[in-house]
């Protein structure tokens, strides 16, 4: 998206500050609508879709919070997800500007600002924004994968090129992250979404069962062989197969796979004719890459096969915003189905939620959720309503680490200026860094 496509919505209570930012951007942008009362907030959002907010974050008294630009920013993650937010702040407000990026701001800017680094910085974040026509939301069949942070986005791209191709698909992703539902979307995106579906946990098959479930029998093949049947080849003939945990199948039925994979064609069990399958394959596995690469646990030749492009779903804790948006849709969605009345967040129930680290992913949170509406007694939902399963706590202290640089860098940021509630001063300190050597990662890593 250019800037000069994007409508702009400016909110401060200083007249002069409007006028300044209409007679700046109005050569810049398609529109720009400013307004001095952030109370008429929630009506200018349902009036018109803004593409970005700049907002003030001191105005006199509107809101007794002590934080109002806080505020308004949780209003507007509210009312718009889709929508960014640059906060106007003066100097002294720069760390509480800091913490406003963790509530999902876009980006600040400093009175009295720069106008070449407003223009720079609108830029910059209309230009992430989804182009016109592309999707937060791609279609399985079932439900929606759904997310709008870039690393959600970057499956979204590579699902829409390879859907209509035949291409064998490799999915990676922890539990939980959803490669069920990438695989139907691909599917349901694909040239053959009006032909079968047909999922098989290969890694739940026993040595003995493998064949006979994937490949078929034919009746008297063995003792309990009372009738001839078609095996998941054969049922998805036409169609998509996909095969779940991959990683976790013998290199017996390995080579048993690669035999059906290079020649197309299977061989129930007790017959001597081979039948011909034209299958798209999809395979997916929460092993990494560099575990299915030792020869000693996976055929090198059947990664080459199965693995024409793969998709690495992200885990939740990597996502960002998006753990609002999906915990938003979740609440819909279990409101409905337990027909209870549409409920209230509170910001200690979002803040909960986005400090867990998720083990059980997507999953896990959709399971928290229904939790949350099934056992709450009134409509507004706060941090006490909110209880996390032992048994995925437990599960996530055995998950490998991520260990590359960038990450633990990232991550002890993260957790110093959480700890020191968003002092930037003390932060610094404590990582034995200086304040502008703070900000400039603060910058690399987009927090």
């Amino acid at each position: 998206m250019q800037l000069k496509d994007s409508k702009i919505l400016v909110i401060d209570d200083d007249p002069d500050v409007l006028i300044a930012m209409r007679l700046l951007l109005k050569s810049h942008v398609a529109e720009i609508t400013a307004e001095k009362n952030p109370s008429n907030l929630p009506a200018k959002i349902s009036e018109k879709k803004f593409d970005v907010i700049i907002l003030d974050m001191n105005f006199n008294g509107l809101v007794n919070t002590g934080n109002e630009g806080i505020f308004w920013l949780n209003r507007i993650k509210e009312l718009s997800p889709e929508t960014d937010v640059i906060l106007i702040t003066a100097y002294g407000d720069i760390e509480l500007a800091i913490r406003s990026l963790k509530e999902g701001a876009s980006d600040f800017i400093i009175k009295p600002w720069k106008n070449d680094k407003l223009i720079e910085s609108l830029t910059k974040i209309v230009k992430k924004r989804k182009k016109p026509g592309s999707r937060s939301a791609i279609n399985t069949g079932e439900t929606k994968i759904i997310g709008e942070s870039e690393e959600i986005k970057q499956v979204f791209s590579k699902i829409e090129k390879v859907a209509p191709t035949d291409a064998n698909i490799l999915i990676l992703g922890e539990n939980g992250t959803g490669k069920d539902l990438v695989a139907r979307a691909i599917h349901e995106n694909s040239t053959r979404r009006n032909k079968p579906f047909v999922k098989v946990d290969v890694g739940a098959l026993t040595s003995s069962l493998f064949e006979s479930e994937l490949f078929g029998y034919k009746k008297g093949a063995f003792t309990d062989a009372r009738e001839d049947r078609k095996g998941r080849f054969e049922a998805a003939n036409g169609g998509t197969l996909f095969l779940d945990e991959i990683g976790n199948i013998s290199l017996r039925q390995q080579a048993r796979l690669l035999t059906v994979l290079q020649n197309r064609k299977i061989t129930p069990l007790g017959s001597n004719d081979s039948v011909e399958v034209d299958i798209r394959l999809i395979c997916a596995t929460n092993l990494k890459i560099s575990e299915l690469s030792d020869e000693n646990k996976f055929r090198k030749d059947l990664i080459y096969r199965i693995n024409t492009v793969d998709i690495i779903i992200p885990p939740l804790r990597a996502r960002g915003t998006d753990i609002t948006l999906l915990t938003r849709f979740f609440l819909d969605f279990y409101s409905d189905k337990y027909s209870k009345a549409a409920f209230k967040v509170e910001k200690s129930f979002l803040d909960k939620l986005k400090k867990h680290s998720f083990p059980g992913n997507v999953r896990e949170l959709q399971y928290v959720v229904e939790r949350a509406v099934i056992m709450s007694e009134n409509s507004v939902l706060e941090d006490e309503d909110l209880s996390f399963s032992a048994i995925e706590s437990a599960s996530g202290k055995q998950e490998i680490d991520d260990l590359r640089l960038e990450t633990v860098e990232k991550n002890t940021i993260l957790k110093v200026i959480d700890k020191n509630r968003g002092n930037i001063s003390k932060s610094a300190k404590e990582l034995g860094i200086t304040r502008a050597a703070l900000y400039r990662r603060l910058d690399k890593y987009d927090l």
